[in-house]
């Protein structure tokens, strides 16, 4: 006798649609309709235009694969609103990152709460929050601290944390200056010897769908995965040997970084530098996570870099 998948004929909402909103419909759309599942997903209302349709050629794509889009202005909706929105779906896939505002995140997990939603996935597709504590420099990841401590006090609503570390994406943005493709340099946050986890967006997003659709169900759990463990001195290596050119390399130490962030307390790529610089909770074995452990492959930076040049 097949045994029956606790998330069939589930109701399932998605907050965002944005790199990793979109890595996760990916999967998700298809797979839900297989189980007879719906596919919902909040956007800004900015996200049609005046005939009523949607400008994004991406978000059309699911909507043409069967995902229903709902406009809400997520960061200016009260915990009400919100949970009003909610009050209907099994399941909330927060896909809606930093970019919404201080506080949000902890008013989308009240709203969550409020409205008696079975299941959360909340955004917290990073570093081991629990590890890092509050007080890292970074204000949002205090906050992060914050929606853990609030889902783990009520037992009514089943929750799913999917520590990724950090996008693979992110090492590579020039704002944030760790690897540098154009200028060619590559700066160590903290020392050669930290270490760091790296997921890329696209397996985060297939990574998540497996996850909710895991058999036995997964519930109230921190679930670690991983593209790769790495250290700065590594990544480097790679780097070069990648794009076969020498790039010059510096190294960014806590304590030269905590002086910027003394002179500079706004500036939030000074703060995910000093976070990371601290090297604690920012990196888990490779051999320890889910995906290995579930024989599930995600893509080192090394692939992730070659695919990208």
């Amino acid at each position: 006798m097949q045994q029956h998948n606790s998330t069939a004929g589930e109701k399932i909402l998605v907050l965002g649609a944005g790199q990793l909103g979109a890595a996760v419909l990916d999967t998700l759309v298809p797979a839900a309709r297989a189980m007879m599942s719906s596919v919902a997903v909040i956007v800004s209302p900015g996200s049609w235009d005046n005939q009523g349709k949607l400008r994004s050629a991406v978000h059309q794509k699911y909507a043409d694969a069967g995902a229903e889009f709902i406009a809400l202005d997520i960061a200016a909706s009260t915990t009400q609103t919100l949970s009003a929105q909610m009050k209907a779906f099994d399941t909330v896939i927060n896909c809606m990152g930093f970019v919404a505002g201080a506080g949000t995140q902890i008013r989308i997990t009240r709203a969550v709460l409020e409205a008696g939603v079975k299941r959360y996935f909340p955004w917290q597709f990073g570093v081991n929050y629990d590890v890092v504590g509050k007080g890292s420099g970074q204000p949002v990841w205090d906050e992060q601290y914050d929606v853990r401590t609030l889902l783990r006090a009520q037992n009514a609503t089943e929750w799913v944390i999917i520590s990724t570390g950090m996008f693979t994406s992110f090492l590579f943005e020039p704002a944030f200056d760790v690897v540098n493709l154009a200028k060619k340099t590559i700066n160590a946050l903290g020392g050669w010897e930290t270490q760091i986890t790296v997921t890329s967006p696209a397996d985060i997003g297939r990574l998540t769908s497996a996850i909710y659709f895991h058999q036995p169900r997964i519930a109230n759990e921190v679930v670690f995965v991983a593209g790769e463990t790495t250290s700065y001195g590594k990544l480097a290596e790679t780097v070069e040997r990648v794009t076969q050119q020498s790039f010059s390399r510096a190294v960014f130490t806590l304590p030269a970084l905590q002086n910027a962030l003394h002179l500079n307390p706004d500036d939030p790529m000074l703060r995910y530098r000093a976070a990371f610089a601290r090297g604690e909770g920012v990196w888990w074995p490779l051999n320890e996570t889910w995906n290995v452990r579930n024989n599930f492959p995600t893509q080192d930076i090394e692939s992730w870099l070659r695919a990208l040049i």
